[in-house]
């Protein structure tokens, strides 16, 4: 009956933290022995604990086998002071009582001179005899990981019994069975030997009722629900509240003030989210100072001007606008349009629009229509169908299209993107990662342009294949209190047998390598590493010091090219009463341009939010 209990007791302990954060050491039992005669006569300060930094650990066992097993275990025997010694002692018994050692104790201790003495008690090793399933249907227990051979004469570890535990638990409460119960029947010890029956015990099935949304905020639950999959009727799930409350994080407009709650009532689950409403919808813009190519000593101006309507009449509608002027003559502009849940399915349907006119050169035309799908723990999957137009301008001589490697060309393709986001801020960011791949694979058509020789056409494939791919990843590491750490890679690849200067990428600004005029690169292939340090003076304001690492190649059919080109500056970034206002100095390198302040790039703007 004393291994019983014991067994139960110390089963008890090691059972106890099974959903807490930490798991703490059992305190350590001591027996008091009868003090010697020898004793009684030595000074009385020998029976207190010494000062600080004088204590030493001797740790003996009570016989022989328990001595052998010490032999396996390191712990410090110098420590600081007393009460550190204490903790050792007790980590060391917790370590003998998860490898098995159930009934390990400290017998005896106490305190002489310099050391503390410790007489331990190791105890023989429990095993388990045989762990039978009681009740557990066959789905259970593959989700769980159980059989019986696993648990035939082998070690008896309460944590692995925990860890068994937890598993079933989990599985019950991501299946609609929150208050389930897992507990041991039966139990018996012959000797050293644990038999038991694992039972299991799921009450009642839960089910969502409604979803509620406590704050300021006009964000419909009706949209709500839908985003985060959470279904009236639907069976409870424990794993998708916990994701919810990080895909909220990924919505701009709407910022959650405490975590989710859920109240159950009979067999109904309610979740309460507490939202406000943040100031989302944008206007801004952003002026730039360049040297002028053309002139000597002149400015050039760029500019660009945005508009962002996000959540509109509080169902998750966007609709956004961009306008930029790179260079003389050099425009471009983009738009696009989300709707979530489109004719109430847990879809969203997009449409994008982008339009580049590079001066008197050439016009290219982009739109895309893709159907998005969010995940509860694997972010957001893409499809999308884009086409592409681009057209040679007629101001531009027939000498120098054949120069410039033109042509007028239509591309189709097809693709796959992928978005995964767990950034704690959307705009201001200070720990997360942020993963983006994408792959598409089409035909471009070319075209007949009367200006161009008809030779020109004669050794070139009207029809290709063409491929392409894209991947941006961030990462925010959080380094103190006030300041955090960007490092990012971008890159875009495009295959195709036959590459023209309107058919590439365009590399250079303030939103990809900074240090360069806008769209100052053309490349088949391209990636930018970034490495920004931010320090943050407000919640919503930074100065910033940055450098970016480019690498590029162009691949034409007359000629081919390469260049590692860098950027470096620093910038500021705070919040006004009109908006958030922003300068950016930079400075660049590459073939084509100098590390030089004459060729240095200003950019400042200010973005307003309501």
């Amino acid at each position: 009956m004393y291994k019983i209990a014991a067994f139960l007791c110390c089963l008890m302990l090691c059972l106890e933290p099974v959903h807490a954060q930490e798991v703490q050491p059992p305190p350590v039992p001591a027996k008091q022995e009868p003090a010697k005669k020898t004793e009684e006569k030595q000074p009385e300060k020998t029976q207190k604990a010494p000062p600080a930094n004088r204590m030493h650990l001797s740790v003996k066992a009570v016989d022989a086998e328990g001595a052998q097993v010490l032999r396996r275990y390191n712990f410090r025997q110098a420590l600081p002071d007393s009460a550190e010694a204490l903790k050792e002692v007790r980590a060391l018994v917790y370590r003998l009582q998860q490898d098995a050692f159930l009934l390990a104790s400290a017998d005896s201790l106490y305190f002489a001179r310099d050391t503390l003495h410790v007489k331990l008690h190791v105890g023989q090793p429990f095993a388990w005899a045989q762990l039978r399933n009681g009740n557990l249907n066959e789905g259970l227990l593959v989700e769980a990981g159980f059989r019986e051979k696993f648990y035939n004469n082998v070690p008896f570890r309460p944590a692995e019994y925990v860890k068994l535990q937890q598993r079933i638990l989990d599985y019950a409460e991501r299946n609609g069975y929150p208050f389930t119960n897992v507990w041991l029947d039966s139990v018996s010890i012959n000797g050293n030997k644990v038999a038991a029956t694992l039972m299991v015990e799921k009450a009642f099935a839960v089910t969502y009722d409604t979803l509620e949304i406590v704050g300021k905020t006009k964000t419909q639950p009706k949209f709500l629900m839908r985003y985060l999959q959470l279904l009236p009727g639907q069976l409870y799930n424990q794993d998708q509240i916990n994701a919810s409350e990080r895909m909220l994080t990924q919505l701009p407009y709407i910022k959650a003030t405490r975590p989710a709650q859920v109240r159950f009532t009979s067999d109904k689950a309610k979740v309460y989210y507490y939202l406000e409403d943040r100031q989302a919808n944008q206007i801004d813009g952003v002026v730039g100072f360049l040297p002028d190519p053309n002139r000597e000593n002149k400015l050039l101006i760029t500019g660009e001007a945005n508009l962002n309507i996000r959540n509109i009449r509080g169902s998750g509608k966007q609709l956004g606008l961009q306008w930029r002027r790179v260079s003389a003559g050099s425009v471009v502009l983009n738009g696009e349009y989300l709707h979530p849940n489109f004719l109430g399915s847990p879809f969203e349907v997009g449409t994008k629009f982008s339009l580049l006119k590079q001066d008197s050169t050439f016009i290219t035309v982009q739109p895309r229509l893709q159907i998005g799908y969010y995940t509860l723990k694997y972010g957001k999957f893409s499809v999308f169908t884009e086409w592409r137009n681009s057209r040679i301008l007629s101001e531009v001589s027939p000498q120098r299209l054949q120069q410039l490697d033109l042509a007028d060309a239509q591309t189709t393709t097809y693709g796959l993107n992928y978005l995964w986001n767990n950034l704690d801020d959307f705009y201001f960011p200070r720990r997360g990662r942020l993963l983006e791949l994408q792959f598409s694979a089409g035909t471009k058509k070319l075209l007949r342009n009367a200006d161009l020789e008809k030779n020109f056409y004669d050794t070139l494939d009207m029809k290709t294949s063409q491929l392409s791919l894209s991947l941006r990843l961030e990462n925010f590491l959080r380094l103190g209190k006030n300041s955090a750490l960007l490092t990012r890679l971008r890159g875009e690849a495009l295959l195709n047998d036959q590459i023209f200067l309107n058919d590439m990428y365009r590399l250079g600004g303030l939103s990809s390598l900074r240090g360069f005029d806008d769209y100052f690169f053309y490349a088949s292939s391209y990636a930018v590493a970034t490495m920004e340090y931010r320090l943050f003076t407000a919640s919503d304001s930074y100065a910033l010091l940055f450098y970016d690492q480019g690498y590029y190649r162009s691949d034409l059919e007359r000629f081919s090219a390469e260049d590692y080109p860098f950027g470096v500056g620093a910038g500021i970034s705070f919040s006004t009463a009109a908006g958030i206002f922003q300068l950016v100095y930079s400075l660049g390198q590459s073939e084509q341009q100098a590390l030089s302040f004459k060729y240095s790039k200003i950019h400042f703007g200010i973005t307003s939010k309501f």
